[in-house]
């Protein structure tokens, strides 16, 4: 795989750091700067905004620029938003760092994806789009407990301090590594008509749903961990652990299956997922079962990321930085809505493992929007169904369903 990859993996390990650390340090941050908890938990739905709202505004806003000049402006601002979140000394100020930051965020995954995928061979797309959302799992797995020590240790500012830094490193590995890769040639208007394509927005569907599924478990781990299973609040750092050990080798797996075909993949993995969180339910209650099934769940949850994102890729041949950070946006809002109906559950009173049958359902329901994809697609070819001009151009770029 080209070097170039390893400074997108870099980027993307700063970028996963800055986005999950938080969690680590909340009572910290919010002892220093004199706020509750739920108030510090805001950080992290600002950041999730953040994402939402930068992913595919910035993409659009930098549509004419070189796709390396776009990830040279997108890192500069991921490093201003952490250097001020280094500095703050107030809670607006730290909640406006964090904005910043999430702004990038989504945008430099998005235009990252397409330039990984450029930079290799057509039947290694998936797999170099895997490569660098290996830096987003490796911050799970190293980042993420790193800076909550370094944190804890040394005060949450310098965990910041730590991840600027970090997004430096980035920065200098994109200027001197990756390609210059000249923009496609296009207007607002014609990157826009892309999501006249309904398959489009069934791939944003089927991320927001698969990724719901997960962070309607995940969310809620620790509790599941300590209250159901029975391990010590000490044994959830270690289980957070195998989750991210569970990611790292689901990605690239992931990445591997989308080589061969985008929508079995999809399905395949969904399916798989689904009945991981299933058996979650019952496994939760014994903690050799639990700690087996955090790994497998971890695995699944990750191995649809490069499929799902390699797939709005293909429907959106018009766009695919436009439609690929749209996906990022649509893995957020996945991750908030399955946290939200997790903690719906719990609140009902239905339980630490409630959030599982969620998880599980909203995986089926990413199931039935890939067959509603996969039908509509063999009625485009059948010649049943009107075609548009970006479907007739992505026929040639989807792997068909019965490879």
């Amino acid at each position: 795989m080209p070097v170039a990859l390893l400074a997108l993996a870099i980027s993307a390990f700063a970028i996963g750091t800055t986005e999950f650390v938080i969690m680590g340090l909340l009572p910290e941050v919010a002892t220093d700067l004199g706020v509750s908890i739920p108030s510090a938990g805001l950080l992290i739905s600002g950041y999730a905004l953040g994402v939402v709202i930068g992913a595919p505004l910035l993409t659009v806003l930098g549509g004419r620029l070189p796709r390396k000049k776009m990830l040279l402006a997108l890192m500069v601002l991921f490093i201003a938003g952490n250097l001020l979140s280094a500095v703050a000394e107030t809670y607006g100020v730290l909640m406006s760092g964090r904005v910043v930051a999430a702004l990038a965020h989504g945008a430099f995954f998005g235009v990252g994806s397409v330039v990984a995928a450029d930079l290799v061979a057509p039947q290694r797309k998936a797999s170099a789009i895997a490569l660098m959302f290996t830096g987003l799992t490796v911050a799970n797995v190293l980042g993420v407990p790193m800076g909550t020590a370094l944190g804890q240790e040394l005060g949450w500012r310098s965990t910041f301090w730590a991840v600027t830094a970090l997004g430096v490193i980035g920065l200098l590995g994109v200027l001197f590594l990756v390609p210059q890769q000249e923009r496609q040639a296009g207007n607002l208007r014609g990157e826009l008509a892309v999501f006249r394509n309904p398959q489009v927005w069934l791939a944003l569907l089927m991320t927001a749903l698969g990724f719901a599924g997960v962070f309607a478990s995940f969310t809620y781990i620790a509790p599941m961990m300590t209250e159901v299973a029975g391990f010590s609040s000490g044994a959830v750092t270690w289980l957070l652990v195998l989750f991210g050990v569970g990611l790292f080798a689901g990605n690239l797996l992931g990445g591997k299956a989308a080589d061969r075909s985008v929508m079995k993949s999809i399905v395949v993995i969904l399916v798989v997922l689904a009945a991981i969180l299933t058996a979650f339910v019952f496994t939760a209650h014994s903690m050799p079962l639990a700690a087996i099934t955090i790994v497998l769940f971890g695995a699944a949850g990750f191995a649809t990321v490069p499929p799902l994102q390699m797939r709005v890729m293909q429907t959106a041949e018009g766009a695919p930085a436009l439609a690929s950070a749209a996906n990022i946006a649509a893995f957020n809002l996945g991750n908030a809505g399955g946290a939200w109906l997790g903690g719906l559950a719990i609140g009902n009173g239905l339980g630490y493992t409630a959030p599982n049958w969620i998880g599980a359902l909203l995986a089926v329901g990413g199931l039935v929007v890939a067959g509603v994809s996969i039908a509509l697609e063999r009625r485009v070819r059948s010649g049943t169904a009107p075609e548009s001009s970006e479907a007739r151009q992505n026929d040639r770029k989807i792997v068909p369903v019965a490879n």
